[in-house]
Order: C-alpha cells, then sequence, then structure tokens
C-alpha cells in the first residue's frame, strides 16, 4: 500500500511511501488484539484498593450484651461486620493485575491494530520534521495542517523527540510516542494514525524480528 508523504504544511512533496505488507497488510486478529489490550489496561491498575477486616478496625471487642435473653441475634463485637463502621466481609486488597503474553501474540496484535488503520485510510505519513523550539502552538498548526478536526490523533516518532512531546503536551486529544513505544491500545484509540518517513521504516525493521 503506497501513502503520499506529506509535509508539516499539509502539502504533497511528491514522494511516495510503501506501507509493508508485512505490518500493515496482515489479516487482523482480533483475539490477539482482545489478549493484549487487556493486559496493557490491566498494567495501567495501581492495585492499591484496600478494605479494612474486623481485625483491623479500631474498636472496643467488649461483648455487646448478654449471650441469651434478649431476643435479638448474639453478637460478640461492635466490630462485627453486620454493624455500622465494623470490618468489610471479602473486601478488596492490594494485588497485582498483569499478567504475562508471549512476545510473537504481542507483536500480532500490534501489526493487527495497524493493519485496522490502513484499511480504515487513517494513515498519515509525514517527511521527518523537527520543531527548532517547544511551542505549542507549532503542533497545533501541524494539526491544522494536517486537517484531522475534532479526531484523536497518534504520532509515531522513530526516536524520542523532546521538542515535539513538550509541543504537543498541553493539546488534547493528541499523543506523541516513539516507534519503539507503540502499543495496541493506542493505535486503537486514535483515530487517526501519524507516521514519519522513517518511523515507518522503523516499525518494519522492528517487526521483522
Amino acid at each position: 500500500m503506497e501513502v503520499k508523504v506529506l509535509n508539516i504544511s499539509g502539502k504533497e512533496t511528491g514522494a511516495k511511501v510503501q506501507l509493508p505488507e508485512s505490518v500493515f497488510g496482515i489479516e487482523p486478529n482480533d483475539h490477539a488484539i482482545y489478549l493484549d489490550v487487556k493486559q496493557y489496561l490491566a498494567n495501567q491498575r495501581q492495585g492499591t484498593h484496600k478494605s479494612k477486616q474486623r481485625n483491623e478496625i479500631a474498636g472496643s471487642t467488649r461483648k455487646l450484651y448478654k449471650q441469651k435473653g434478649t431476643g435479638g441475634a448474639r453478637a460478640g463485637s461492635i466490630k462485627s461486620p453486620l454493624f455500622n463502621g465494623g470490618g468489610r466481609v471479602f473486601g478488596p486488597q492490594p494485588r497485582d493485575y498483569s499478567f504475562k503474553l508471549n512476545k510473537k501474540l504481542k507483536s500480532l496484535a500490534r501489526k493487527s491494530a495497524l493493519a485496522y488503520k490502513a484499511k480504515d485510510n487513517s494513515v498519515v505519513v509525514l517527511e521527518d520534521f523537527n520543531f527548532d523550539t517547544i511551542k505549542t502552538k507549532n503542533y497545533t498548526s501541524l494539526l491544522a495542517a494536517l486537517n484531522v478536526g475534532t479526531q484523536k490523533t497518534l504520532l509515531v516518532l522513530p526516536a524520542q523527540n523532546n521538542n515535539i512531546y513538550l509541543s504537543s503536551r498541553n493539546v488534547q486529544k493528541t499523543k506523541v510516542i516513539a516507534a519503539a513505544d507503540l502499543n495496541t491500545y493506542d493505535v486503537l484509540n486514535a483515530g487517526v494514525l501519524v507516521l514519519t518517513a522513517d518511523s515507518v521504516k522503523t516499525l518494519e525493521e522492528a517487526f521483522a524480528k
């Protein structure tokens, strides 16, 4: 699949980039995508949720009233889960939600996500560029030139670039990442995938391994 290369003004440069079939032309695997996105979201969870059980509640352990003869249920402590302010039964405890996925499956999921973007014609390729200074206006001008409207955008760079990253940080509905950090969730979450000529090569090399 050939894509025209644009400059940061949104104009065609006359050059074209061939999106590698081994990455953007495969038959997407929905189950691999599901597993990879599930793992990504699970890894975002801190897992620090915690409620107190009855042995952790501050309060008296005195027996509230005599065992028999009251006509009510027996109760041994104000910390019982049955009382207001008592401990919680089977409450949440700190845990790690992460789980393992094989590298080949994760690679398949990412290629599948990229293939979906290519099928939907949601891939834009820019010539390699850089900003001389860190300015939000530089990045908003780029988005305006690409005419992406209110869509979410994901800009994939061949390597980390602080000038571009910091210029984009205050712009809503956009994200800038290096090709090495590409993940399935971000690709699917974006309405438009913006690549540079070099990042296409970087992705091809990364998925060729």
